[in-house]
């Protein structure tokens, strides 16, 4: 469960390369795809649906997911009343924070400060991850995530107690590395297109495209079996 996204934070990064992916759809999925929501957006737009309206339907579930609404230790209480396995909270950045989720009955912690995105005055992760290992370490898993670019970032992240690490952008980069001669060449065959990225983006089939590998960059396995 992440912690520190209830609002949306100012990324003027972002803003300055128009870079709002949720605005167009993507980043969703778990919105669109949720009978409950689907249900609601229907009935508050004459029996639409997400797929009818994606910039619509975005700004409705973004005021759902990024609420403005903090969350309070008490939300863990429904969580674990609902869901049977492990719960791990993301984004625990100091010791008292790490004890609470102890005691709440959290099975594992992520030490994060977002990658800085969100609070971009905060303390870094791998400061504070020693103390809340000393504290918490031999009671519930603690995870690293945030500024993790090389290998030897990781190590360090171990070394200093925790028991994983969290490194998805890192992967995203190698594989998106490994598909670029894929994708070059289907931009030469006209095979990609604005098009193709948005209906892709919204659910269609691989077959829609003409490609195999037109699930691009959602799915790599068509990219990574050649």
């Amino acid at each position: 469960m992440t912690l520190d996204t209830w609002a949306l934070a100012w990324r003027p990064a972002d803003l300055d390369n128009a870079y709002v992916p949720f605005a167009s759809g993507i980043g969703d999925q778990t919105g669109f795809s949720d009978p409950a929501f689907r249900a609601k957006f229907a009935e508050k737009n004459g029996n639409r649906t997400p797929e009818d309206d994606v910039f619509l339907a975005s700004r409705e579930w973004e005021a759902e997911v990024f609420s403005g609404a903090a969350h309070t230790w008490e939300d863990l209480e429904l969580i674990k009343a609902e869901w049977d396995g492990p719960i791990v909270l993301k984004g625990i950045q100091h010791v008292e924070d790490a004890k609470k989720a102890v005691e709440a009955g959290m099975h594992g912690i992520v030490v994060s400060n977002h990658g800085g995105r969100q609070l971009d005055g905060a303390i870094g992760s791998l400061e504070v991850l020693p103390e809340i290992v000393e504290a918490v370490g031999d009671k519930l898993t603690v995870l690293f995530d945030s500024g993790v670019r090389t290998g030897v970032d990781v190590i360090k992240a171990l070394c200093l107690g925790a028991k994983g690490v969290l490194v998805g952008r890192y992967v995203w980069f190698l594989l998106w590395k490994v598909c670029w001669k894929k994708l070059i060449k289907m931009q030469a065959m006209g095979l990609w297109s604005r098009d193709c990225w948005k209906t892709g983006r919204q659910g269609r089939t691989k077959g829609d495209f003409g490609c195999e590998c037109c699930w691009f960059p959602w799915d790599f396995s068509a990219c990574l079996a050649r």
